[in-house]
């Protein structure tokens, strides 16, 4: 379909707004809007697209280094070298998978929602794909629609329009003749004709979203820590290659022999794996599998994960800001009770009847409908008279033969005694909707006999009648459970201050001050963001206070948690450090969402944050392995590069090796439970611990193979026994490293390290294995060498726990008592 150009006319040939109101557009008036482009067709902002999501997993840093080195080993056709690379492509195709399966499932949910729309043309009505409104056309609005397109009211009666996605506010907003009205709008009273006047991407709704379609990265920890690292490595690279290549052909007995010989080649394949080894690929892959594992575990509890990080995330939020209408309330009324006024102390049959009248219409609006559960016996007789309800008027009423008129309506209307109203005015600040029900002789009439929107000429009140929102029933467990856990709450809604702080209270927040009038703040800056440091309620706040609040916390140093419904959450969700749609949110708000609340449960959240905590906390377990495996093998290539010794280790004993000590436990270790709660600055802590590891690590290779050289009575120099000596003593100071970082040790952790000497003993008896591995056991002096030095190795491995946890303790005071003097403790 032609797209609108920038040079086509700013208006069409069409009928005057009388005329159009009554016929609509023409077929050929529609048929030349749709010529022109001028169709409701709608960007799809259901989710990510495909390209976004390869991007995301594809183009990174990490990739790059280990293609380059992938590339060198094809050239080289030593495809069986390529082992390194697959957990590179492993992380790509994971993240990839579980990413694209949540587009797969919210865009099957947004579909669900596109229900076709009502339009006049030529006369006469039909309904059309939403795709298929062209500009100028005649909607007919009737209770129950969705506003499709942007437009401007031709006749109304009695429109009422709910534009809570769009402003946040609930209370139904009244359209007469020249108003406007904007898609995803809901009509919730009355019926009207409208001319539309806006179409597809220039549509309010599409402009709000416009800016929250713009994807941006997760902020990740864990993921940024992984890239620093290989940025880090990236820039020392050049140096290194140079370093460990020239240390192999010096080892085949120098640069001209090496090319001469044709044993560059396994001297550079060397000096590749070496490099290749730097890039904690393990970390990385780990880090994606467990991403993964709790994505498709809290997709089993309805919750889905659309960017594998947000679990982490969500582990490290101290402030979690909300929607009312949606997140802590169900988005309806309840009825509470009825208070008699003047000489009605209760309701007699004839008044309850009425108000089960009220309740049942099937044209009630929300709050009327709301009396439906509670007043069941509707009166024998049919009304003789029905007004419905509007808007304008704030009063709808019925006539019955036998007992004469009911009106039901708002206080302000129908209540007169200044004793009454403050009574009404009172029950409205403590965040109740009221409405009043008045008995009078008959309903007004025309000459016609017809009834009229216009009060009764006499009227008593009978009672005064009192609503309250449905606050969720997990929401107070729920806020308990994050209050508990030191995470700040924060209301934010376009409601009115006192219906939010009523709410809030029900939830079990602490609203004793009211809520803050957030129209009475200016849209952004120093004020706004002061506001929502120092209070936790808001009412009357606009979509863009909303985005510039999120903001501004997170420019203080705060990592915030955004929940929401409407159109109007969708740009501070997009900006928040997690956006978090409910389930029957806006496809907009869902689309920029990173965790989207499949069944609206507020409740899932506890459960989300335990899997984040678990994710992060096990992960800072095994990156102490591989960051000291990372730091080791860098050490190590450079090491023995000037020292021009040939690598100790043939690839597959390598593997096996690291196989022992980081890639077998490291998976465990992420799936156990471990409830820690999120400390910030995990990279440093990590490489505290890591790099003293390391060079314990690299000295006690150095150790033995210096031993064997030069020191070794016998004067042996097998290189298979130099080798499974480098391995014993490798897999021995590793695994009291995964001893140490396991602590402390539950019975699972212990049963693991177990396993993994039992391991090392088996590598080294089975026949097939010391085949394999090109295995011989060390003659009784090296032997004992190695056990002496792996023995050493880890009485230093030891100490340096002891020393790193006195530096932890030490550097968490510092940072507790830095927090209480800055007043974020």
């Amino acid at each position: 379909m032609p797209s609108r150009t920038k040079d086509a006319p700013p208006r069409l040939a069409r009928a005057d707004d009388a005329d159009l109101a009554r016929k609509g557009l023409s077929a050929e008036d529609v048929r030349e809007r749709t010529q022109r482009g001028l169709t409701n067709v709608q960007p799809n902002t259901t989710s990510r697209s495909v390209w976004a999501i390869v991007r995301t997993h594809l183009f990174t840093l990490f990739n790059l280094v280990l293609g380059a080195c992938a590339v060198v080993i094809i050239l080289l056709g030593r495809w069986l070298d390529l082992l390194f690379s697959l957990a590179a492509l492993a992380n790509i195709i994971i993240g990839f998978v579980q990413e694209f399966s949540a587009k797969r499932q919210l865009d099957k949910i947004a579909l669900l929602r596109r229900d076709p729309a009502r339009v006049l043309r030529d006369g006469a009505a039909s309904s059309i794909p939403l795709e298929e409104i062209v500009l100028d056309d005649v909607l007919l609005l009737s209770r129950g629609d969705q506003v499709p397109a942007d437009a401007e009211v031709l006749a109304a009666d009695g429109l009422d329009l709910d534009e809570s996605l769009l402003t946040g506010e609930n209370d139904p907003v009244v359209k007469r003749p020249g108003d406007k009205v904007y898609s995803a709008s809901s009509v919730v009273g009355g019926s009207g004709r409208v001319r539309v006047t806006a179409v597809g991407d220039k549509s309010h709704a599409s402009r709000l979203a416009k800016e929250a379609r713009q994807f941006a990265p997760i902020s990740s920890e864990l993921r940024a820590a992984t890239e620093r690292v290989v940025k880090w490595i990236s820039i020392a690279l050049v140096p290194i290659i140079l370093v460990v290549l020239n240390g192999q052909m010096q080892a085949v007995g120098g640069w001209h022999r090496a090319f001469s010989s044709g044993d560059w080649k396994d001297a550079l394949v060397v000096a590749v794996s070496s490099v290749a080894s730097m890039v904690p690929q393990g970390l990385a892959l780990m880090t994606t599998i467990s991403f993964a594992v709790a994505a498709v575990k809290l997709a089993r509890d309805e919750v889905l994960i659309q960017e594998q990080p947000a679990v982490e995330v969500l582990a490290r939020v101290d402030t979690v800001c909300f929607d009312k209408t949606g997140t802590l309330t169900e988005g309806g009324v309840t009825f509470a009770r009825a208070h008699g006024l003047g000489s009605h102390e209760g309701l007699d049959d004839d008044a309850q009847e009425a108000l089960a009248w009220f309740g049942h219409d099937e044209n009630a609006n929300p709050t009327a409908a709301a009396l439906a559960h509670d007043f069941r016996r509707r009166p024998q007789e049919q009304p003789s008279g029905v007004l419905g309800f509007s808007s304008a008027n704030r009063f709808s009423g019925v006539e019955f033969p036998g007992t004469g008129a009911w009106v039901l309506g708002a206080p302000e209307v129908l209540l007169r005694d200044p004793d009454n109203l403050d009574r009404a005015s009172a029950l409205a600040s403590e965040g109740f909707r009221t409405m009043v029900l008045a008995k009078a002789d008959a309903l007004a009439r025309d000459d016609d006999a017809r009834p009229i929107q216009k009060l009764p000429d006499a009227w008593a009140p009978v009672a005064l009648l009192t609503f309250r929102e449905h606050v969720r029933g997990d929401a107070e467990e729920t806020l308990r459970y994050f209050t508990d856990q030191g995470i700040d709450l924060k209301v934010f809604s376009g409601d009115s201050p006192a219906t939010v702080a009523a709410a809030a209270r029900l939830a079990g927040m602490d609203a004793e001050n009211g809520a803050v009038d957030a129209s009475r703040l200016p849209d952004d800056g120093p004020e706004l963001v002061d506001a929502a440091l120092t209070h936790n309620v808001f009412g009357r706040v606009s979509p863009y206070q909303k985005k510039n609040m999120v903001s501004g916390l997170q420019e203080r140093g705060r990592v915030v948690a955004m929940t929401g419904d409407g159109i109007n959450d969708a740009l501070a969700l997009k900006h928040a450090d997690l956006g978090i749609a409910m389930g029957n949110a806006a496809p907009a708000t869902k689309a920029v969402s990173r965790l989207v609340l499949l069944d609206g449960k507020f409740s899932r959240l506890p459960s989300v944050l335990a899997e984040g905590r678990k994710i992060i906390a096990n992960i800072e377990r095994v990156t102490n392995l591989f960051l000291t495996k990372t730091s080791f093998a860098v050490m190590m290539g450079v090491v023995l590069g000037l020292l021009a010794w040939t690598f100790p280790f043939l690839p597959r004993q390598y593997s096996t090796a690291d196989l022992l000590i980081i890639g077998g436990p490291s998976f465990v270790l992420t799936m156990l439970p471990n409830n820690r709660r999120y400390v910030g600055g995990f990279l440093r802590r990590a490489l505290h611990f890591a790099l003293p590891s390391a060079v314990v690590v690299t000295l006690c290779i150095v150790a033995v193979n210096f031993y064997a050289k030069h020191l070794d009575p016998s004067g042996l120099q097998v290189q298979q026994q130099i080798q499974t000596a480098n391995f014993i003593v490798l897999v021995l100071v590793g695994l009291w490293i995964l001893c140490v970082g396991s602590r402390p040790l539950s019975l699972a952790r212990g049963g693991l390290l177990l396993a993994m000497y039992a391991a090392l003993i088996l590598v080294l008896v089975i026949p097939w294995s010391l085949m394999y591995h090109e295995f011989q056991v060390p003659e009784a002096n090296l032997l004992w060498a190695s056990l002496i030095t792996a023995v050493a190795g880890s009485a230093l491995i030891e100490g340096n726990y002891w020393v790193h946890r006195s530096w932890m303790r030490r550097h968490q005071s510092e940072a507790f008592r830095a927090g209480v003097a800055s007043g974020e403790v």
